[in-house]
């Protein structure tokens, strides 16, 4: 497959996903990098779905790191349980925020974020890092995202 992905913008965000996936897939298929493979992924839901912010941040010795990202700056470290980042990582879950404004354990690394979904990627039953993307609105994600980003995350993992 060439680089390029080819997403009708006037479909339904699930036909978006449905659409993705394969392309997603093939593009990931003959590449074993896994920094290149996240690289890759990030920029095909950003260049999909034009998220404010989309990233994996990678478990290094007790922390989340920030790894491939598109978008603005990023916090470059989170702690284990803290911010939406953390708690999925300490949960082993998809955490959904409607409103990060409303989260107690929100980090703000860009006061123009609102909403945030958080996919954990496991290897081994272990959380090895998360797939974090930003909304600037509030309410904009929901169970079909958790759903896809679900099946993305397994894209990921199954490339380790």
């Amino acid at each position: 497959m060439s680089e390029q992905l080819f997403v009708n913008k006037h479909a339904s965000r699930k036909e978006k996903y449905q659409t993705l996936i394969p392309q997603l897939k093939a593009l990931l298929d003959n590449e074993s990098d896994t920094i290149a493979n996240m690289a890759n992924t990030v920029a095909a839901l950003k260049q999909t779905f034009n998220f404010y912010w989309v990233g994996f941040y990678i478990v290094k010795r007790n922390e989340l790191v920030v790894g491939p990202f598109q978008g603005t700056i990023a916090c470059s470290r989170i702690s284990w349980g803290k911010g939406v980042c953390g708690t999925a990582w300490k949960e082993k879950r998809t955490v959904i925020v409607p409103n990060v404004n409303l989260f107690a354990e929100h980090i703000a690394c860009d006061s123009a974020s609102l909403s945030e979904i958080v996919v954990p990627i496991f290897y081994k039953n272990e959380v090895i890092a998360v797939l974090d993307i930003d909304s600037q609105y509030e309410n904009y994600f929901d169970e079909t995202d958790a759903e896809f980003l679900g099946l993305i995350a397994d894209i990921i993992k199954n490339k380790l």
